[in-house]
């Protein structure tokens, strides 16, 4: 990729229809703008609803060039209902799989904008691995973007190259991940089924696409910085020969109160009384706790982290997936939790609540 003048280049950004996902991206989109480069995010028409009001506060106060293009979203042809264009939003998880059906029918759509706007590059998220195919039909590059760090891709692509889960019979007998730096220890049972279990599936099929995507795009950009995680950066770039840039943490672009809390979903908390409790408690005192908008617990296992809340004694936040709060609390959290962490926790609802308000 060559190296034209800020005022001619034009980045499309293209994420995946989820909050985690979404988040970072309207953040990268200013980042970006803030360097003088045009951004256009292309998504589709409820999701485009929302990056309009997370990226138009700054397009006005700071004449960032930043706009927004909706392409329709297959509800019908992939066999969804209508009205649901984000995974998290899905009334039920076996949706899911119908759901990435639909975002392969995206394809079509992108090359469309792809061939009319003829942007500087594509930005285009992990999961869709078709994206650097489509790119390259006009040759444009395609840079990929996963929304984790250094340390996570590394040690995922290690215990992918050399299976360590295979040297131990038991579930919780240790090994150590292979080459990557740290002698990092795991257990079988802390490895999803479908990877140690070597699964042949919808989702491993796209996993596999994705990597032999990943490989043939121009690179990786990365929502981390050099100084947070330096020897996995440098392993992923020279141990693993990926061509990766950092450009995070990405939320540092909003100043105002105003554009953090407008970053997320919905959550049965005001914001005002968030930070209020916030502002109670000491400095660098409080957990974040949020396993993301797709991440579906049974009420077992949010018991155990209700469990290891309380046990750890830490004043905490919560984030518990939409649909939660619709099951009887007493099926999930421990007699009295509430109770007993009033004064220590916020347990809230619905959405990602912005990690960084």
């Amino acid at each position: 990729m060559g190296s034209p003048s800020h005022d001619s280049v034009h980045i499309l950004l293209f994420p995946f229809m989820a909050q985690g996902h979404m988040i970072p991206v309207s953040d990268m989109a200013k980042v970006f703008a803030s360097h003088g480069v045009k951004i256009t995010i292309v998504t589709t028409p409820q999701n485009a609803i929302r990056f309009a009001q997370t990226t138009q506060s700054r397009k006005h106060s700071s004449g960032f060039d930043i706009h927004v293009k909706a392409i329709k979203f297959p509800s019908e042809e992939a066999g969804l209902p209508k009205g649901f264009e984000t995974v998290d939003s899905l009334p039920q998880p076996e949706l899911v799989n119908k759901f990435f059906i639909a975002t392969r029918l995206l394809q079509a759509p992108l090359e469309e904008v792809l061939n009319e706007f003829k942007p500087t590059c594509l930005v285009a998220d992990i999961f869709y691995p078709w994206a650097t195919e489509a790119a390259a039909k006009f040759g444009i590059p395609r840079l990929v973007f996963h929304g984790t760090g250094f340390f996570s891709l590394s040690a995922m692509e290690c215990v992918r190259l050399y299976k360590p889960y295979n040297t131990v019979s038991g579930e919780t007998d240790p090994f150590v991940i292979p080459d990557l730096p740290g002698g990092i220890e795991l257990t079988r049972s802390q490895l999803p089924d479908f990877v140690k279990d070597n699964v042949l599936n919808d989702l491993t099929q796209l996993l596999k696409e994705a990597r032999e995507s990943e490989l043939k795009s121009y690179g990786v950009v990365v929502n981390s910085f050099y100084e947070l995680e330096p020897v996995y950066a440098d392993y992923y770039r020279n141990g693993l020969g990926r061509k990766a840039w950092h450009i995070g943490p990405v939320s540092l672009c909003n100043k105002e109160t105003e554009e953090k809390v407008q970053r997320g979903k919905g959550v049965s908390i005001d914001e005002h009384e968030c930070l209020k409790w916030l502002d109670s408690k000491k400095p660098d005192s409080v957990v974040y706790v949020c396993f993301g908008s797709v991440a579906d617990f049974n009420s077992t296992q949010l018991k155990e982290v209700a469990v290891a809340l309380e046990a750890a004694g830490q004043d905490f936040i919560w984030v518990v997936r939409k649909g939660k709060d619709e099951v009887d609390q007493d099926e999930w959290l421990p007699e009295g939790f509430e109770e007993r962490m009033e004064s220590k926790g916020l347990c809230k609802y619905i959405g990602l609540l912005p990690f960084n308000i």
